[in-house]
């Protein structure tokens, strides 16, 4: 993108706007707009791109917009393409994309395709869960749970039931439909005292029958149990391959088929469920859970499955029984996770070793921040190897608070509050970097619109502000737009050589849209513009008296006659509007040398002061820097004027010595208290014009930025005074 060609109409304000920007030698354009004109507009259009959004006229939403920035090749540019900074924004902080900054390729491929391995494994396993379980629920939370005291720690629990399942040898429970038992209303139930009452009388009395058993033995080969080892020896051809079963109890006895089995476990189960005290216990126990609607399908299920009562006085420990039966069944997917978990451990650690020891570009990003912003903390980012290695998202900043020899570690919020407003800027600053940074490291050509990025600053951070844009100018990934409304910051970029002369423009607004025209006079006004024209523009003549006054000043003394009556062109005096044209001349010509081009004419200066205040009132807004000195001038001497007729007291006048403008005012103020309409304007005069006046030819105050509308429309007022 060496070339942009901006063309708007209608846009957040901007009628029309047309200019074409070339970056084929330099990288930079920095842009003066006076508050109230286009510095913003043009952002938002610039930000519109960016978004995908469509632009419109707030104002009048009714009239066609048009945003078209495009490229030399008449291309629009790629929203990808445009990054807008606005002065300060607390919502405009580093997101996932910059924590990029943080990956080193090599050791995050390899991270990610060891966990790749396991995730897959983990999937299948979670997979044959679902399916064996017939659950709905997060099974990985649930299997967490079951042997851990949290729901996010699956890891630790699978690998703490490695021994038990390794030696575990049948999976009494694989068949249990989990989300029957384990329901949220279920278990609220099964807490309840009349409940727990129930079960603890059930599971006491059938216990005492398994004690009573022949061949049954409580807590391994009950009646569940020694059922779910009859089919398995069943479904596994056991018995036609001719094998043999024996049991021992009070007698020992050989079981030859499957048919045999199953009798003796029917036999045995019928004296245990045929018990009338169990049957009893039972019945009181379904009376419990029938008052409650919600358990329908667990008393269903648990008529089937009557056995399973058994196992309710400890839930917990039901819940690991029934998951270790669930991994048990499909032991060789629990094996292949748990090895490759527990082999990626130990390469892990050599990785994240390996990552610790190196230096990042967001280490390089923060050094930058620390070293060249002046702020009372410090930075680190305390999660680099997390974000490196890809297993959190953002990059968590660590922020060392520094008072003298104290420093104390502080959370962003707390912070926040204890940061002025320039320093907070100075943070969002780290957050432009971050992403400037990302950008380059995409090798994503860039154009960056800079609106006012140093607004309020103190100097030794808006200067590092401006180092910073320098140096990006140097990178040919990006080009920038620099907006500001500040005319000293203004001046510092083209000083600093940010940009050269040939890129500096100033916007002007006129009745049909803005213009942007190359700017002059940037370093000094006055010699590099104002004073080279005293005799061919008169708006610049004028302009010129407060600087050769302030210039006479220091090189003679306040009592100079040149300097006397320079100040009777600033203030009204008794000899005001005798002054010529040729005078002014002559005093230029004395103090600078060479002709007076001037000599000869009688017209006197404050009838060409009133003539060029009148072309100033239709004049465009802008970078019109006279308008604002002559309009100011004029302003001020009308009201002097005005003061002294009013005032009528020519000895008073005559006593004034300094402050002459502020003097007439108390005067006409205690004189006419009841013309408050007049005491406005007049009040507005000695707010707006003395700073505008008393500009020096080395220093520029920041009413210069003010939008000369202002201006206008008081003097308006001040002609219009009767």
């Amino acid at each position: 993108m060496n070339q942009l060609t901006i063309d708007l109409d209608n846009c957040y304000g901007i009628k029309r706007l047309y200019k074409q920007l070339d970056f084929t030698t330099e990288r930079v354009y920095a842009i003066y707009a006076p508050n109230g004109q286009m510095k913003t507009s043009l952002a938002k259009a610039f930000q519109d791109i960016a978004g995908g959004t469509k632009s419109t006229d707030r104002i009048f939403p009714a009239r066609t917009t048009k945003n078209k920035i495009t490229d030399e090749r008449g291309v629009d540019l790629p929203k990808d393409s445009v990054l807008v900074v606005g002065p300060y924004d607390e919502e405009f902080c580093h997101t996932e994309k910059t924590s990029t900054l943080l990956v080193d390729t090599r050791l995050r491929m390899e991270y990610e395709q060891i966990h790749a391995d396991i995730d897959a494994s983990k999937d299948a396993l979670l997979g044959a869960m679902k399916e064996q379980s017939k659950s709905k629920k997060n099974l990985e939370r649930e299997i967490s749970s079951a042997f851990t005291s949290s729901e996010d720690d699956f890891y630790t629990a699978i690998i703490r039931i490695k021994n038990e399942l390794q030696e575990q040898k049948e999976a009494p429970f694989a068949e249990v439909d989990y989300d029957k038992i384990f329901d949220d209303k279920v278990l609220s139930v099964l807490g309840t005292t009349d409940v727990k009452s129930a079960i603890a009388a059930y599971v006491q009395r059938y216990n005492e029958l398994l004690a009573a058993s022949t061949f049954f033995k409580k807590g391994t080969f009950d009646y569940y149990n020694a059922g779910q080892i009859a089919k398995s020896l069943a479904s596994n051809g056991f018995f036609e391959a001719n094998h043999t079963v024996h049991l021992n109890g009070t007698t020992s006895l050989e079981i030859k088929t499957q048919k045999e089995l199953e009798d003796l476990i029917t036999r045995e189960k019928e004296a245990i469920i045929k018990d009338k005290t169990l049957r009893a216990q039972f019945n009181k126990l379904s009376t419990a859970l029938e008052k409650n609607v919600t358990l329908r399908d667990f008393q269903n299920y648990m008529l089937d499955h009557e056995a399973l009562l058994s196992q309710l006085d400890n839930v917990n420990k039901f819940k690991e029984a029934i998951w270790k039966s669930y991994l048990k069944s499909r032991y060789d997917l629990y094996v292949d996770l748990v090895s490759k978990f527990e082999k990626a451990q130990k390469r892990t650690a050599e990785i994240e070793a390996e990552a610790r020891g190196q230096r990042t570009q967001w280490q390089e990003v923060i050094d930058i921040f620390n070293a060249r912003f002046i702020v009372p903390f410090t930075l680190v980012a305390e999660n680099q190897i997390a974000v490196m290695l890809g297993y959190q998202n953002l990059v968590t900043l660590g922020f060392t608070y520094h008072d003298g020899a104290d420093n104390a570690k502080v959370e962003k919020t707390a912070l926040l509050k204890a940061l002025s407003n320039g320093e907070k800027k100075a943070l969002y600053i780290l957050n432009v970097i971050f992403e400037v940074n990302t950008r380059r490291k995409n090798n994503q050509e860039t154009i960056m619109v800079i609106d006012d990025i140093a607004d309020s600053f103190d100097y030794q951070n808006k200067y590092a502000i401006i180092q910073y844009l320098k140096d990006i100018s140097r990178d040919g990934l990006f080009k920038q737009i620099i907006m500001t409304h500040n005319f000293d910051f203004f001046r510092t970029i083209h000083g600093r050589f940010v940009a050269s002369h040939q890129h500096c423009l100033m916007s002007s607004k006129t009745p049909t849209g803005i213009t942007l025209d190359l700017a002059d006079g940037i370093q000094n006004m006055f010699l590099k513009d104002w004073k080279g024209k005293f005799f061919t523009d008169k708006k610049k003549m004028i302009a010129s008296i407060p600087f050769i006054r302030n210039l006479i000043e220091y090189s003679r003394n306040t009592k100079d006659p040149d300097y006397l009556k320079l100040t009777s062109l600033l203030h009204w005096k008794s000899d005001s509007a005798a002054i010529t044209e040729g005078d002014l001349g002559q005093i230029y010509a004395g103090f600078f040398g060479g002709a007076n081009q001037y000599a000869g004419s009688t017209k006197p200066v404050i009838d060409i002061l009133g003539d060029e205040a009148k072309a100033c009132m239709a004049a465009g807004t802008g970078i019109n820097f006279e308008n604002k000195i002559v309009l100011s001038i004029a302003i001020r001497l009308l009201s002097e004027q005005f003061m002294i007729k009013k005032i009528a007291d020519p000895t008073f006048v005559a006593s004034i010595r300094r402050a002459q403008t502020s003097q007439l005012l108390d005067k006409f103020k205690s004189m006419f208290p009841g013309d408050a309409a007049t005491l406005q304007v007049l009040d507005r005069v000695m707010l707006m014009t003395p700073e505008n006046i008393h500009l020096n030819s080395f220093m520029y105050e920041p009413i210069v930025d003010m939008n000369d509308d202002q201006l206008r429309r008081l003097y308006g007022a001040v002609s219009g005074l009767k």
